[in-house]
């Protein structure tokens, strides 16, 4: 068990240390045992605290989370509120300085109260309220508090481990499944209008002169008497759009904060065109390519095909591969130690600190108690994979992989362009969200640019955005009329280094941009711009009930 000194006993160590030593120096026995006996105190201090921290813990200090569920599903931008409950069965009461969660650096958590008292035998409820920047499974691993003894000079930091799963889709997507349709039957009625082209069907489009390679049965015999000459029914049938979007899921665009990546932006962007189509009755596929190609849905309608984009989506973009993150596998075995920590009944204390093996095997064995169900990732080795697995499990965060894979995702992107050009049934509308062609990956894309378009498809595409990636510092103007700008461009000249490398790397994306764009609008792409960044939504409380956790030792944040 961990103690810290609280400000007033650290002060009165100190003073107590130094009045010994003024003692010792001017020879004065009556100076030193006084001082002698402060240090004395803080010692009994210490170890009264020690004693009723560890009869609170062994009375059953614990957390529960109010709500049956152990995961909460939401999406970007909204804010969900939970509710703990700390419960105190010791007959002495329990006082905090300070409470935090211990959750993924991709959501902003805040808690009430921060500081409090839990009665001799009695609970307190706490609110935390979780805002959700960024897609993806993010973990709230529990909560920490610092606990005073009884003479209040020293705290013991005790940290609550139940785990939390936050899923957060993308924003049109998470509205869109979580909107009633059908009435009862929850049925799916086809909505907006359907074309109506050529083709085997019931409706007659027009009566046209006869040309070769037209079949006998469509020819209009009567007609064809009447005007002297033979003349063929021209039908038509009623037919949706085939749609693909196409996403760009490069490491290198999850860079910025949480929920202002361009990645962040493309996500939102790339749901909002799947629930339009969706609404509408088209039938929409999904292709999610980086350096190796993520995720392929074919074409399909309904609420269904809307939670597999909403899965894709979530899994595809993930960075828990070892390709896709920056952590190694010692890395990723700290990362599992520190949070597995507090949830082994025996604190890993009987496994070795280098004993990876044994290591995967507990991490194997507790993962039953993880809110989410991922898949395995990708790794060199299969106790790596299981490690790996164990992060993505209780949603503890993996940072991307900071060396770029841009070469590799413009291959992938051109093949699967390619592969679109070769797809049945024919796509009439391609969204593609992605970065624009440049160096030597421009001639494949081209061609698979040209091929669509011959196969009368309608190609859209959307440039990534990294203005809010890149935050600029702005400079305080005086002038009450707004010089901000010629201020902001003064301090620069001036050698202001924060702004003037922020502002040039901004121009250096901006001017990469519009070179794509010119790029792109040269082979006859229609370009279309991302929307607007989401804001946050009111709270959305979970039902009640309790999921329950036990107070272990102090772990640290997994994150």
């Amino acid at each position: 068990m961990q103690l810290h000194p609280t400000r007033a006993g650290a002060h009165l160590a100190i003073a107590a240390t130094v009045v010994v030593a003024v003692g010792v120096l001017a020879g004065e026995a009556a100076i030193v045992g006084w001082g002698s006996a402060i240090l004395v105190a803080v010692a009994v201090a210490r170890a009264a605290t020690l004693v009723s921290v560890a009869r609170i813990r062994a009375a059953g200090f614990e957390m529960l989370w109010s709500g049956t569920q152990r995961t909460a599903r939401t999406h970007r931008g909204s804010v969900v509120e939970l509710t703990a409950e700390v419960r105190n069965r010791d007959t002495l009461a329990a006082r905090y300085v300070k409470l935090r969660a211990l959750a993924s650096p991709n959501l902003e958590v805040t808690i009430l109260p921060e500081r409090g008292e839990v009665v001799a035998g009695g609970r307190l409820k706490v609110t935390v309220r979780v805002t959700c920047p960024r897609v993806g499974q993010h973990g709230v691993h529990g909560l920490a508090l610092e606990v005073h003894g009884a003479p209040g000079m020293f705290e013991v930091p005790l940290t609550f481990a139940n785990p939390f799963g936050v899923e957060v889709l993308p924003r049109a997507l998470g509205l869109y499944l979580t909107m009633p349709r059908g009435g009862r039957s929850k049925a799916l009625a086809p909505s907006g209008r359907a074309g109506n082209v050529r083709g085997d069907g019931d409706e007659l489009r027009e009566l046209r002169d006869h040309v070769p390679g037209d079949p006998f049965r469509r020819i209009a015999w009567k007609a064809s008497a009447r005007r002297g000459k033979l003349v063929v029914r021209e039908m038509e049938r009623e037919e949706r759009d085939i749609v693909w979007v196409v996403l760009d899921a490069s490491t290198e665009l999850w860079s910025g904060p949480p929920g202002k990546s361009p990645l962040d932006g493309m996500l939102d962007h790339a749901a909002a065109i799947a629930t339009r189509h969706l609404g509408r009755g088209d039938r929409v596929g999904l292709c999610v390519v980086a350096s190796t190609l993520r995720a392929w849905l074919p074409p399909e309608v309904g609420p269904g095909q809307a939670q597999k984009i909403a899965w894709a989506l979530l899994s595809a973009t993930a960075t828990h591969d070892a390709a896709r993150s920056d952590l190694d596998e010692l890395d990723v075995a700290v990362r599992v130690i520190e949070h597995l920590r507090p949830l082994d009944a025996n604190g890993l204390g009987d496994v070795r600190r280098n004993d990876l093996d044994k290591l995967a095997e507990r991490a194997e064995a507790m993962r039953p108690r993880a809110p989410f169900r991922v898949k395995r990732p990708v790794a060199r080795s299969p106790r790596e994979q299981t490690l790996r697995r164990y992060l993505a499990s209780f949603g503890v965060d993996s940072p991307a992989k900071t060396e770029g894979e841009r070469r590799e995702t413009a291959r992938e992107l051109a093949a699967a362009l390619g592969r679109l050009g070769k797809e049945k049934p024919r796509p009439s509308l391609v969204h593609v969200l992605a970065q624009g062609p440049e160096g030597e990956w421009e001639g494949p894309l081209k061609d698979a640019i040209t091929t669509l378009r011959r196969r009368g498809a309608r190609l859209s595409w959307v440039l990534p955005s990294f203005d809010a990636a890149i935050e600029v510092p702005r400079v305080a103007s005086p002038d009450p009329d707004g010089a901000g700008d010629a201020v902001e461009r003064f301090a620069m000249a001036l050698g202001d280094a924060a702004p003037s490398a922020a502002m040039a790397v901004r121009v250096r994306a901006g001017l990469a941009l519009e070179l794509q764009e010119r790029e792109l609008s040269r082979l006859g792409v229609r370009l279309a711009r991302l929307r607007a960044p989401v804001r946050p939504d009111l709270p959305a409380p979970l039902p009640e009930g309790q999921v329950g956790g036990v107070a272990r030792g102090d772990s640290g944040d997994p994150s």
